[in-house]
């Protein structure tokens, strides 16, 4: 079966097995609350108000923590404090009907009739308490749903990741409808709960204070982005630790176009041996911290039956190219199998969408573990050792220096093509594929960037047209690194900080990724960068602490 599908119904399965999960417990008393008034249709209303906000919110999520510049633990602390507010407002019959009152009107908005036509308490009041009450419960079920929406929240919204996180809300949409129409039929057939209707309430506004309470301090968000590490505290062991629920086989490495190290590989050929599969490109920053890990690895375990193969997948145009690529090989001092992937074919096989991403095989050729992003380094290690059929032990990476993490409020990647720039602060509108002329702004905000002088924007990089044009970018980081290159000949580059009169430079040759500044600690500050002779090309910046 396609690993998409599986995928996808796995997705399903896990959200109706929510229900049995901590963090649904605060949401449970406020749908059958909701469903205990009102006509029949109310419990429709609040599940699918409930999918879509959960579901709209799930792809929105990384845009609004990037935009707001928001901790996530931030958004945790948001939720908590509404799902409480919830609560309290359930033990006051005076704040339920305020309540009530509210979402009838907003319901009166969304339904676009007047209010007096609408059965009182019928399907569009429903659906506002629905999506209320997905919004909120978004970030508390973060250490469950991190797994399915990874996708989202750290790389890019593909089809199967839409339907993957539809398959989950309606999963876990389902129960709670069973549950919000089974108490219905509890208040129909049952008196005594009609005579005790506002007592129920306002059991149930207790039951969700105390869960939350109990949630603020027992679980920690899951949502990941790009660099951040998630350094466990989870202990060696002798089986793997954080394994996939389902082993699968090994999609094929296919579509390569040319290998560097080794003859072409067959996974089939390496039956009977274990694989560590890494998905990298050489300018991307996060993917250049963990190659100390994977060429230890590689040196204390390849003897043993490891075998690692990099697939270099391309994300910018100058990547694609062997010379390049091979060059990045030769300085990071990596010796095992690099295959250039430059079509996709492989990263399409496995269905991956992050840079970096680690696929660990067991030696019958099924993949058993599959990591995202920096960090979890022991237990992969771990993991190497276990499918070995080695003993367990201290880290050999303890040695070796720590992944970065990403700091609270760190400026995110900054891409500077028209396909994916933002934060871009320039008074003047980005022209595409054409020089024109930009200047800086009179302020420049947190994250944004702006342009000045003569500058040609294609779609995944700025060339620098005129001796003198320059960048400004004000971030928030310890460390600053930027992706460039030039058209024809060494360009040096001048670049100074916070307005500084004492300038730095940095000669401009290959493309590749360039340290620009390095802080003790992360801290607020600007940079700006003049190119002293026309052709300098910059696609993005990086950043980390």
């Amino acid at each position: 079966m396609n690993a998409a599908i599986v995928n996808i119904i796995l997705a399903f399965v896990e959200g109706v097995g929510l229900i049995l999960s901590p963090c649904i417990l605060p949401i449970l008393p406020i749908v059958l609350a909701a469903s205990f008034t009102g006509t029949k249709n109310r419990p429709i209303g609040i599940i699918i108000g409930f999918i879509v906000a959960f579901t709209v919110l799930t792809f929105s999520i990384r845009s609004i923590v990037s935009l707001l510049h928001l901790d996530p633990d931030t958004i945790r602390y948001i939720a908590f404090a509404i799902l409480f507010l919830l609560g309290i407002v359930m033990m006051s019959s005076y704040l339920t009907e305020k309540f009530a009152k509210l979402t009838a009107g907003f319901a009166n908005i969304g339904s676009g009739l007047p209010i007096n036509q609408q059965p009182k308490g019928g399907f569009f009041s429903g659906l506002i308490v629905g999506m209320l009450t997905g919004i909120v419960w978004t970030p508390c079920v973060g250490p469950i749903i991190a797994a399915v929406i990874v996708q989202v929240a750290i790389q890019k919204t593909t089809f199967n990741s839409i339907f993957t996180v539809i398959a989950f809300t309606i999963g876990a949409g389902l129960p709670m409808l069973l549950i919000a129409l089974i108490g219905r039929q509890m208040m129909t057939y049952f008196n005594i709960f009609k005579a005790h209707l506002d007592s129920i309430r306002k059991v149930l506004g207790v039951i969700i204070i105390l869960t939350v309470c109990y949630l603020f301090y027992t679980t920690e968000t899951a949502f990941l982005f790009e660099g951040q590490n998630k350094m466990s505290a989870k202990p060696l062991s002798h089986t793997l630790i954080d394994g996939v629920t389902f082993s699968y086989p090994a999609p094929t490495i296919s579509g390569i176009s040319a290998w560097i190290n080794s003859p072409p590989q067959n996974l089939q050929q390496l039956h009977g041996k274990v694989v560590l599969i890494d998905f990298w490109t050489y300018s991307c920053i996060n993917c250049i911290r963990t190659l100390p890990y994977l060429k230890n690895w590689y040196q204390l375990y390849h003897k043993a039956g490891l075998e690692i193969i990099g697939i270099h997948s391309p994300e910018f145009a100058f990547e694609h190219n062997l010379s390049n690529v091979q060059n990045a090989v030769t300085k990071f001092g990596i010796l095992y199998p690099v295959a250039l992937d430059n079509q996709f074919v492989t990263w399409q096989n496995y269905q991956n969408a992050y840079w970096p991403a680690q696929y660990l095989i067991d030696k019958q050729g099924q993949v058993v573990y599959q990591h995202v992003g920096e960090g979890d380094d022991e237990i992969i290690e771990n993991n190497i050792r276990v499918l070995l059929g080695m003993s367990t032990h201290t880290p050999s990476i303890n040695a070796l220096p720590k992944t970065a993490v990403t700091i609270l409020n760190q400026t995110p990647e900054t891409y500077l093509g028209y396909a994916r720039a933002e934060r871009f602060a320039s008074p003047e509108a980005m022209k595409e594929d054409q020089p024109a002329l930009y200047h800086y702004p009179v302020t420049l905000g947190k994250d944004e960037w702006a342009l000045q002088g003569t500058w040609l924007i294609n779609r995944d990089k700025i060339v620098a047209m005129t001796a003198g044009s320059a960048i400004k970018l004000h971030f928030n980081a310890a460390k600053v690194f930027a992706v460039m290159g030039s058209i024809s000949h060494p360009i040096v580059v001048n670049f100074k900080l916070n307005n500084n009169v004492k300038e730095n430079t940095v000669t401009v040759s290959h493309d590749q990724l360039y340290s620009l500044t390095t802080y003790p600690k992360a801290q607020e500050a600007t940079i700006e960068m003049i190119a002293t002779t026309p052709g300098l090309v910059i696609y993005t910046f990086t950043f980390g602490n």
